[in-house]
């Protein structure tokens, strides 16, 4: 159950972060509002799932899918360009969460 809102935790991440910028410096009410929800409510899921998944793990992989998340949005629907590099740079995030849980990390 920890993994599953540390994930929900993660696109929620994506959500601020999107949130944030659609805000336009918080000079756009629902935006704004969006973002401050979003960010509490990831917060709050990532301390919830720390009690029970290290901290290393925990924070790589919310950080990890919050930024991929953003970035292929932003790449998608934001007009943030698409790249071969840009892929693999994702793709170098993915491994290194599940990195870094494969190499006992977590235990």
């Amino acid at each position: 159950m920890a993994w599953l809102v540390l994930v929900g935790s993660g696109f929620l991440e994506a959500g601020w972060a999107i949130s944030l910028k659609l805000s336009n410096g918080f000079t756009r009410l629902v935006p704004s509002v969006v973002f401050a929800v979003c960010a509490l409510a990831s917060l709050g899921g990532l301390a919830w799932a720390m009690k029970q998944i290290p901290v290393g793990p925990a924070y790589a992989a919310w950080t990890g899918i919050g930024a991929s998340v953003t970035a292929v949005i932003g790449m998608v629907f934001l007009g943030d360009g698409f790249s071969v590099l840009k892929l693999v740079s994702l793709a170098l995030i993915i491994a290194g969460v599940i990195g870094l849980n494969l190499s006992g990390a977590g235990h």
